[in-house]
């Protein structure tokens, strides 16, 4: 389907309540309908129902002549028939054609080279301002722009699996000819943001750009940092440092002319939010921030961040600008210094380590962060999870794709990447503890800053990596990970059963070069899980 008649079809809908209306505006029609209340500080906050995260199990992409050689298959990008989505797709606009809607039209990319126009209509108010928020706002001469994706959120259409070829009531599909997005089923807007960063990571690496699911921060001296992570591992906090500024906290592309935001805004987790360690976080949720799954005060309507009764994932989405001294638009140089960033709730990984480039493609394959007992159903001890680029749910080619245009660059610029564990020390989940923030944030420096590289190093003699042999500011104690539990023995068990699940991981990449296998762990006999 070409563009026009891609807008022709959307275009058979009853006009919008509004198109690109003001967030003042899209507010007081939230709170006329109820979708929401105002917290204390003036930000909206929002009950998602059901799902209070991405809904993975549920989404597809559809199978089409023009990408179907090109999309990695398999249980991340699971393919639906052209015809099974055209059903729904008719589905979805008979449903939004009695309803009343919203419309923002926008932009994805601040680097106009590679700026993605997108539109998205959606059935909420408070989902329109989300998008508002977190994707780049068009100046007043931009605003009649043509997109070329259009994202349909219609969150009260549920499925009938039985009948629209879905999984559950939830379906998030994309469309790579038609150039649609399909949003149904589920509330929770983070399913917005990642399908179209999805579609990013699809379109860019053929125009030369390599899409990374990271943050990125720039120093006064103009030296860029990169931090890769999953949730949880500290990405938007670290990124977030009052002594650099922020380009962006979750998606960004990396040019031949240095690295651009995906996005205009960020969604951080607010989970034990505290004003004194994230002060940038906290200030930034204020009126015109939507927050996710926050507990407020019923009579004073103070957010409570420490409860996580509804969900550990509670979020809060608000535009770059609310950041002191962001960088807009968010552009800026080649990087210098990478930063993969690891929770590892089984007390293992150093809390710092120097990575050469090929052990820095394989663990960007691998992934590695762990899952905590209590944060999803069934999950009654920790489980380490592997997330291929640390992005796997929203990479439509194949991993080899974004590990070697990882690999190019640091070649082409000189990159250091170093792995950071922001778990636990001293033990695992349960016995040790989680590592300080004020530590990890003088060992990132004493990275950004050059002073690691001068430093002497030691190899792990499990999994190889450089670890420094002092930093300052942080005790040396805590540097060698084996020398904070009490038991050594048990470190080296549990190390083994660690570097042994590293190994059953990388299977999945049969064709990766020998050297770049070699970079991982030594070579231990798969131990069973205990």
């Amino acid at each position: 389907m070409s563009k026009e008649t891609q807008t022709a079809n959307v275009n058979r809908l009853k006009p919008p309540v509004g198109c690109n209306l003001s967030i003042s505006h899209l507010v007081e029609i939230a709170l006329a309908r109820r979708e929401g209340v105002l917290a204390a500080t003036g930000a909206l906050s929002i009950m998602t129902g059901k799902y209070t995260g991405r809904s993975p199990q549920d989404h597809f992409i559809v199978d089409e002549p023009s990408v179907h050689g090109r999309v990695a298959w398999g249980a991340v990008n699971k393919p639906l028939d052209k015809e099974t989505f055209e059903a729904l797709y008719q589905k979805v606009l008979a449903y939004l054609g009695e309803k009343e809607f919203f419309v923002f039209d926008g932009f994805v990319g601040a680097d106009v080279k590679y700026q993605l126009p997108i539109r998205v209509i959606n059935e909420f108010a408070w989902h329109n301002i989300f998008v508002q928020q977190l994707l780049i706002r068009p100046t007043v001469d931009l605003l009649d722009h043509q997109p070329e994706f259009t994202v349909i959120c219609t969150p009260g259409l549920k499925a009938d699996p039985q009948t629209d070829g879905t999984d559950s009531e939830a379906f998030i599909i994309v469309s790579f000819e038609k150039r649609v997005v399909l949003i149904g089923g589920t509330e929770y807007a983070g399913e917005m943001k990642k399908s179209i960063f999805s579609v990013m990571n699809f379109l860019m690496p053929e125009r030369g750009v390599f899409p990374m699911h990271c943050s990125a921060n720039v120093g006064v001296d103009g030296d860029v940092a990169l931090f890769f992570g999953l949730s949880g591992t500290g990405k938007t906090t670290l990124s977030a440092d009052p002594e650099r500024r922020l380009i962006g906290d979750d998606e960004h592309g990396w040019s031949s002319t240095g690295i651009f935001n995906f996005e205009g805004g960020c969604y951080a987790k607010c989970i034990n939010l505290s004003k004194q360690h994230e002060p940038q976080i906290w200030d930034a949720i204020r009126f015109g921030t939507v927050t996710e799954n926050v507990v407020l005060d019923a009579q004073t309507r103070v957010a409570d961040y420490c409860n996580g009764s509804l969900t550990e994932n509670t979020r809060a989405g608000y535009p770059i600008d609310y950041i002191d001294k962001a960088v807009i638009p968010g552009l800026a140089s080649h990087p210098h210094v990478v930063i993969f960033l690891t929770a590892d709730a089984f007390g293992i990984l150093p809390p710092i380590a120097k990575l050469t480039k090929e052990q820095a493609m394989y663990y960007f394959l691998s992934g590695y962060t762990s899952k905590l007992a209590g944060t999803e159903r069934g999950i009654t001890e920790p489980e380490a999870t592997f997330s291929t680029c640390f992005g796997e749910p929203f990479l439509p080619l194949n991993p080899a794709v974004y590990a070697n245009m990882l690999g190019e660059r640091i070649d082409d610029h000189n990159v250091q990447v170093y792995l950071v564990n922001t778990g636990w020390s001293g033990g695992p989940y349960g016995v040790g503890k989680r590592m300080d923030l004020s530590l990890t944030r003088a060992m990132i420096s004493a990275a950004l800053n050059g002073t690691l590289e001068k430093g002497l190093y030691q190899p792990d003699p499990v999994f190889g990596i450089s670890i420094p042999a002092t930093v300052p500011g942080v005790p040396a104690t805590i540097l060698q990970p084996r020398s904070t539990w009490t038991d050594p023995a048990a470190y080296d068990t549990a190390a083994k059963v660690l570097a042994a699940r590293f190994h059953q991981n990388f299977v999945h990449f049969p064709d990766v070069a020998d050297n770049i296998r070699s970079a991982g762990p030594v070579d231990i006999p798969p131990v069973e899980k205990g």
